[in-house]
């Protein structure tokens, strides 16, 4: 019990001193605003660019991936019809190659998985800066003194930003592409 009166000493101290620092900045209007950043990172046109780019950057490797996918399941189709009427020796080199040719598409697939992994990491890395220097930038121009991104519970479309700043976004992307 005594851990419980605790906790709430310590939040109500904490309100108190929030709410006495506050008093001589309430004379003073602050202007809040709420910034989904997951919706924004799903909707920007740099997003799909990014990811489009990297679909390019792995096509041939996800090609290689795909015929060496095909080369085994043909060969494990050719050995199981034909393991009947094969000879021993015959038996035992048709399961070494199909073996040795389940390692190589493993191998294959891990490698891609892992680069594309990798690589797509990276692009949201930057995406992610790229974003919330988008916000910034629009808080700055639009005089927020505070911008809230992740963890808020819920907020009213009065302070909800989201749309405004992806509509910035796009206007900038939009004018960066032609010079691109």
């Amino acid at each position: 019990m005594s851990f419980v009166k605790q906790h709430m000493f310590k939040v109500i101290l904490g309100i108190a001193l929030v709410s006495a620092f506050a008093l001589p900045a309430n004379a003073q209007e602050v202007k809040i605003g709420v910034v989904n950043i997951q919706v924004l990172m799903e909707r920007s046109p740099q997003t799909k660019a990014a990811m489009d780019a990297l679909q390019e950057e792995f096509a041939p490797r996800q090609r290689e991936f795909l015929a060496k996918q095909k080369e085994y399941e043909e060969l494990g189709a050719k050995v199981q019809k034909d393991v009947a009427v094969m000879g021993e020796t015959e038996r035992r080199n048709a399961e070494k190659n199909l073996r040795e040719l389940g390692r190589d598409f493993e191998r294959l697939r891990t490698e891609f998985q892992e680069d594309s992994n990798l690589r797509q990491n990276e692009e949201i890395g930057q995406l992610q800066r790229a974003v919330l220097k988008e916000v910034q930038d629009y808080a700055e121009a639009q005089g927020y003194g505070l911008v809230v991104g992740d963890g808020v519970l819920y907020v009213s479309s009065a302070v909800n930003i989201t749309e405004d700043v992806l509509n910035a976004v796009i206007a900038n992307y939009q004018a960066q592409a032609p010079s691109q």
